[in-house]
């Protein structure tokens, strides 16, 4: 699942131990099952100092490819937020390419307010032998270095690995071209036991023929590389988690507020032939 950025608007408040190069999880054979994920976002709770009166929203992920091709996201978030004195119509378009043999991503980020853009970046990052180089080509020109990282899909096929193996907890640095797209989080990922849906789950009665399929509960804060200490996430995101990467109910934590992202509507695309 990508990690959503929230773009600051009216009056709204603005690893210890990363995982190695070639580490054996990404040569794992998970089967991540390309698909499109709609879903609609409420907001669950929002502090004084948060300047959110109201928030409603919808966020539709899909995700495409597979391992010797590549893997691509398309990624839209869109909220409309009361500030109790004003609406404002926030909108964040992401697309997204990862190689996992070459180890490179291409990501290309647009946010817009009230239909009118406010930020783009663009750019490519890369392994080298000290970490990650970024080539940003907008908002501006510039290479930065940064430590060694994993990609968002390479992440996430990590979580499932960790989970399959029955760990309940990992920590890693990821590069996911969000925010300025210079520079990388820490992440602690929690890993819970494989349930079952509860009885009447509307979320899990929007998920097809998953819904009465096993899934692991997860939770992955995202921590500010330079934080040292007992420092606060940035951002926390638990979710549903099925073996084939798709994900349901949702809760996004941004510190002044929290929304919830139920879903409205799945579709599982047929899946690529086998790598040769």
């Amino acid at each position: 699942m990508f990690r959503p950025s929230f773009v600051p608007i009216a009056s709204v408040a603005a690893c210890l131990a990363a995982l190695p190069l070639g580490s054996a999880f990404a040569a794992t054979p998970v089967g991540l099952a390309p698909h499109r994920a709609v879903y609609n976002l409420q907001l669950k709770d929002a502090s004084e100092r948060s300047g959110i009166a109201g928030m409603y929203g919808r966020m539709v992920y899909e995700f495409n490819g597979n391992a010797c091709d590549g893997y691509t996201v398309s990624f839209r978030f869109v909220t409309q937020v009361n500030t109790g004195e004003e609406t404002r119509l926030t909108d964040q378009q992401t697309t997204t390419y990862e190689d996992l043999k070459n180890r490179s991503f291409r990501f290309l980020t647009r946010s817009f307010t009230d239909e009118k853009l406010d930020r783009e970046v663009r750019g490519s990052a890369r392994d080298d032998k000290s970490g990650v180089n970024v080539e940003l080509t907008s908002p501006d020109t510039r290479d930065v270095e940064l430590a060694d990282s994993v990609f968002p899909t390479e992440h996430m096929l990590a979580v499932i690995d960790r989970a399959r193996k029955g760990e309940k907890f990992f920590e890693a640095r990821i590069f996911d071209g969000s925010d300025s797209g210079d520079k990388t989080l820490m992440t602690t990922t929690v890993l819970g036991k494989k349930e079952m849906p509860a009885a009447g789950d509307a979320d899990a009665a929007k998920a097809g023929s998953f819904a009465t399929q096993e899934y692991w509960p997860v939770t992955i804060a995202y921590y500010n590389d330079e934080a040292t200490g007992d420092a606060l996430p940035v951002y926390r995101m638990s979710f549903k988690l099925y073996e084939n990467g798709i994900t349901r109910d949702l809760t996004m934590d941004y510190g002044d507020f929290v929304l919830t992202g139920k879903l409205a509507n799945l579709e599982v695309f047929q899946t690529a032939a086998e790598c040769k």
